[in-house]
């Protein structure tokens, strides 16, 4: 077995252990969300969370064993200014079972100057939901300076959120190196750095995608946030190709380090 055979086994794992699988499509259904909950059991081993419409929460929660979580999008896709409909999507997703949130910033907001529209929407959800993890989507392809992208990562740090997240991947735009690096940079120099992670979505649909995000993380915060705690992977297609490459090395992974 080769060095980069093992590296890129290495990558899978931890990419299986950081999944959050998802799926967020205009069509889907209850038989879809079964088919999303088979996936998770597959014999690689469990990821780390299934994200989901507020719909299907409460059917994805009784469905799944410990550990994987139920995660689902408020205020997505558009990113709107409405804070009340945003802390209400996020109740009914804490009332019908969900463990995380996934919440998209007012980034036109942003763009447009008015920081404190964005600001207060997501001090909202945090103070309505305090004890769940919050990610804060920023939508960091349609933000287009790296100024812009650090103050959406400031807004979220400054609220409270738990894990700063690229894209919704329903624009042209998903995830990319040179806004992971700021939003990493960004979370390792805040106070609240260490118990904060980062999820990048969009586009990221194998495990060579996975492992430049992985580089980043343990180049930036450190080997230990290589864990479900400290980062995230939203995507779809990515849990294929995991299986494909652990199953061509002959190991699943059913207790991912750090799982929880």
């Amino acid at each position: 077995m080769t060095q980069a055979s093992l590296r890129s086994a290495d990558d899978a794992r931890t990419a299986l252990a950081c999944l959050d699988l998802t799926s967020l499509n205009d069509n889907d259904d209850a038989a879809a969300i079964s088919a999303l909950v088979a996936r998770a059991g597959g014999p690689a081993g469990v990821p780390a969370a299934l994200c989901v419409w507020p719909r299907f929460v409460a059917q994805a929660r009784q469905a799944l064993a410990a550990p994987v979580r139920v995660a689902a999008v408020a205020n997505f896709p558009a990113g709107g200014t409405d804070a009340a409909a945003a802390v209400a999507e996020a109740l009914a997703i804490v009332a019908a079972g969900g463990d995380e949130i996934d919440l998209v910033l007012p980034w036109r907001a942003l763009q447009r100057g008015d920081a404190a529209t964005a600001a207060a929407l997501v001090q909202a959800v945090r103070q309505a939901c305090p004890a769940h993890t919050l990610k804060l989507i920023i939508e960091s392809g349609e933000l287009a300076t790296p100024a812009l992208i650090r103050q959406a990562c400031a807004i979220g740090l400054e609220a409270g959120v738990d894990f700063l997240k690229t894209s919704t991947g329903k624009t042209g735009s998903g995830a990319t190196p040179q806004a992971a690096r700021l939003m990493l940079q960004s979370i390792a120099d805040h106070p609240r750095g260490a118990q904060v992670g980062f999820k990048a979505s969009g586009g990221i649909r194998t495990v060579a995608d996975a492992a430049v995000y992985i580089d980043l993380v343990r180049a930036m915060l450190g080997p230990a946030a290589l864990a479900p705690q400290r980062l995230r992977f939203g995507a779809s297609g990515l849990l294929g190709d995991i299986e494909t490459v652990l199953a061509g090395q002959g190991a699943g992974n059913t207790a991912a380090p750090g799982s929880y």
